[in-house]
């Protein structure tokens, strides 16, 4: 049998890319923010710190917090009509500016 080549991360190299000026340390701010139960966030992935990173698929999705769980934060997004919760670090997560 064939196993499938490639991981988690396979083909991503694009999406997570950071940007040349935004470089460096990660940012306090964004690693300690708070959200509650039933915020709007963005996805938007933090490549220098892989720990609570979600699937290259959810990359600028909108979803909404669920509740605190430990450092993270569970989320639920829709992928296609089906809900999916996704257990994700704060330093991944940009509060949506429009809200529904």
């Amino acid at each position: 049998m064939v196993t499938r080549a490639g991981g988690l991360r396979r083909k991503s190299r694009n999406k997570f890319r950071k940007k040349i000026r935004s470089k460096g340390k990660v940012s306090i701010v964004a690693f300690f923010q708070k959200f509650g139960p039933g915020d709007q966030v963005v996805l938007k992935a933090e490549p220098s710190f892989h720990k609570g990173l979600y699937h290259v698929k959810f990359h600028s999705k909108v979803g909404r917090v669920l509740k605190s769980r430990g450092d993270c934060f569970e989320v639920e997004i829709k992928d296609g009509n089906k809900p999916k919760t996704l257990i994700i670090h704060p330093v991944h997560l940009r509060r949506c500016q429009k809200q529904k």
